[in-house]
């Protein structure tokens, strides 16, 4: 039986490549002041040197946390659990010129190791990142980091997350999440 295709509104595109990993993404002025921006828009881009990139808004309105790491040229990616999925939406959905996101969600700063913003005590997995390149692509600028230093709970991770123990999130689109199942598929060819 032969499945028949549907237009998608352009709009809309970027959803079907949905659901992704959200991650939270902590940055700092130079005067020290913190803010999160949630971002379901993160991916390594090489493992030697290790890279990730991340998508932040740059059109106006530019996001505060765009302008910190551009002032900064720092940021961390702290990966969030089900735990704090209503932590993760408030800072997605609050302006940190507004709001101090640590405060009014309860979320703990610790001191990173080697950059000036801050991880995040509930998050399980920190990557502390030096800004390397950004590039403007349409309303977004993706900022590559080169890595410095990684670390995560004790006891979660193997090479992979091990899904009985934690449950990140991944972003539907919206105000959605959902979590992975921890049956494990491994295809033989």
């Amino acid at each position: 039986m032969q499945v028949k295709k549907v237009d998608v509104d352009l709009s809309s595109a970027c959803e079907l490549i949905h659901p992704q990993h959200v991650v939270l993404v902590t940055c700092v002025n130079k005067s020290g002041k913190a803010n999160i921006i949630t971002l379901a828009w993160c991916m390594p881009t090489s493992i030697y040197p290790p890279m990730v990139a991340i998508s932040v808004r740059s059109r106006a309105p530019k996001r505060l946390s765009y302008e910190m790491i551009v002032e900064t040229k720092e940021f961390v990616v702290n990966v969030p659990t089900m735990d704090i999925v209503k932590e993760t939406l408030f800072c997605g959905r609050k302006s940190g010129r507004k709001f101090d996101k640590f405060k009014e969600t309860g979320l703990t700063p610790l001191k990173a190791k080697i950059v000036k913003p801050p991880i995040i005590k509930e998050c399980v997995a920190h990557l502390e990142c030096k800004l390397r390149k950004q590039l403007i692509t349409g309303d977004h600028t993706i900022f590559v980091g080169r890595v410095l230093t990684a670390y995560v709970n004790e006891g979660i991770f193997d090479e992979a997350y091990n899904l009985r123990k934690v449950k990140p999130i991944y972003h539907l689109g919206e105000d959605s999440f959902a979590i992975l199942t921890s049956k494990l598929i491994t295809p033989k060819l």
